[in-house]
């Protein structure tokens, strides 16, 4: 196989010695070889540096489609109809249709040549002999002679869908600088042999590139959602805070909701707020004292509050569930440091996945990641957690920020945390915050004037706001463009 290519570069060199130029359709005509092969034949000759210089030009071209190249075979519709009342005399239209090929075409077309007549129904020839133009022309065309047919009917034909236009590349190639009837490879690199037999004063060696960028070495990606999560850890981690533990998705109610003095009858808690586990169905150990005074807290209140005033069922605590915030993992943390004998503030974080049963929208997925701070310190007030979220959003580049006050059963006061977004050119919130109430830390064991200050948004929303995307369904999801992950710059917070 080598050879035989080696024999027609060897021949398209030859015909180039007489030649000024020739096209890649005439050496196809004249090698006898179709189009393709010899397009591959002058790039293995191009890749020889200097050897031919090679041009190339978009050809138009005619080329018969199914239907043209039947008629070049067997004759035009209107032909085949008017041999066939020829041969048959007078014909009922009906037999006609029924015998001939595309006869309803081709009847059309003998009637408006007046080829034959049609007189109530019976068809009778109306002329002795005919010329069957369209199958010569279609014979022209296929032999690459269309410039003979007259472009008026060559655009009928288009029309009719006989023939159709194609365009062809064609490669014109000439002789280059450094033109030779002979195929000797350059050498890519001077080895030891060649300088010790001399060899390498006799060859002829390819120059080196030495502005070539090289192939861009294979790497990953990082989602822009994962840039801008480690630019939030790097944050909280200069700020001072240590991170918690988050692996656990799955958590019970007594944890998730529970602990967090939010009621058993609390709509969160319901089928379409809150993903329930089927395998394993319940959780079966809790702290027993913890536990009590969870049920008190809840039933008839302690600590200067009522409760809610209901029979707390530990039936509902144990259903495990996908932990619908990561305050659970806060929780938990701060129940660890209230069994320690000497309290010590705390600033700690978290970032990890959540999950909800959301409906999906612009702004909302049913899967997303979650963020929380919180700081624990005696004597802490709303204002230790207003100047706190300055500095955090300040830190991550937002300076419109703003809240409103909102309602949490585990937090008192709450408020709800809104950034602008200049993308969408309106307000859109981003988090939540609050200090923890007494009904939930107390039990916990930390000391009475030990309060608890803590936020959360989701990383999604301020990912959108720093990369510009209006629907986060651009940022995660099937429609997700892998261009976004390509191309999107590192996140730089100020």
């Amino acid at each position: 196989m080598a050879d035989d290519k080696e024999k027609y570069l060897l021949q398209i060199l030859n015909i180039l010695v007489d030649k000024n130029n020739v096209s890649s359709t005439e050496l196809s005509s004249l090698l006898d070889v179709s189009h393709n092969s010899v397009i591959g034949f002058i790039k293995s000759l191009s890749a020889r540096e200097g050897l031919i210089e090679v041009e190339s030009k978009n050809v138009v071209s005619w080329e018969l489609t199914d239907e043209g190249k039947f008629i070049v075979k067997n004759g035009s519709y209107e032909a085949l109809v008017f041999d066939y009342v020829k041969k048959n005399g007078s014909l009922p239209l009906a037999d006609v249709m029924k015998a001939v090929t595309n006869a309803k075409i081709g009847f059309s077309k003998a009637m408006a040549k007046g080829w034959i007549k049609n007189e109530k129904g019976t068809v009778t020839p109306a002329a002795d002999s005919i010329v069957d133009e369209v199958k010569q022309d279609l014979e022209l065309i296929e032999k690459n002679e269309s410039s003979q047919v007259p472009d008026s009917r060559r655009a009928d034909y288009k029309k009719r869908k006989l023939m159709k236009e194609v365009s062809t590349t064609v490669l014109i190639i000439t002789k280059g600088k450094e033109f030779t009837l002979t195929l000797e490879k350059p050498e890519t690199e001077l080895t030891p042999e060649m300088i010790a037999n001399g060899t390498w004063k006799t060859k002829s060696f390819k120059s080196y590139n030495f502005e070539a960028q090289g192939v861009p070495p294979p790497r990953g990606h990082l989602h822009p959602l994962f840039k801008l999560r480690d630019e939030f850890r790097r944050i909280f981690l200069e700020l001072g805070y240590t991170e918690m533990n988050t692996k656990n998705y799955v958590v019970s109610s007594f944890w998730n909701f529970d602990a967090l003095f939010q009621p058993q009858q609390h709509p969160a808690r319901d089928a379409h707020d809150t993903f329930f586990l089927q395998k394993p169905k319940e959780s079966k150990e809790f702290p027993p004292d913890y536990c009590e005074k969870v049920k008190k807290v809840h039933s008839v209140g302690n600590y200067g509050s009522i409760g809610y005033r209901y029979d707390w069922d530990i039936k509902e605590a144990k259903k495990n569930i996908l932990r619908t915030h990561t305050t659970v993992n806060s929780v938990r943390h701060l129940y660890a440091l209230g069994q320690s004998k000497h309290f010590q503030p705390v600033k700690m974080f978290s970032i990890d996945r959540v999950f909800r049963n959301e409906t999906l929208d612009a702004t909302h997925l049913a899967e997303f990641n979650q963020i929380e701070g919180l700081v624990a310190d005696y004597d802490l007030s709303l204002g230790d957690l207003i100047g706190v979220i300055n500095q955090f959003f300040n830190k991550i580049g937002f300076d419109k920020v703003k809240f409103k006050p909102a309602y949490n059963p585990y937090t008192e006061p709450s408020m709800e945390i809104f950034c602008y977004h200049d993308g969408l050119q309106k307000w859109i919130e981003v988090g939540n915050s609050g200090m923890f109430r007494p009904e939930m830390l107390l039990p916990l064991g930390l000391p009475p004037n030990v309060n608890v200050i803590a936020w959360g948004l989701s990383l999604e929303r301020p990912a959108m706001i720093k990369y510009g995307f209006n629907n986060i369904r651009d940022l995660v999801g099937p429609k997700v463009q892998l261009s976004t992950i390509f191309d999107d710059p590192i996140c730089q917070i100020k």
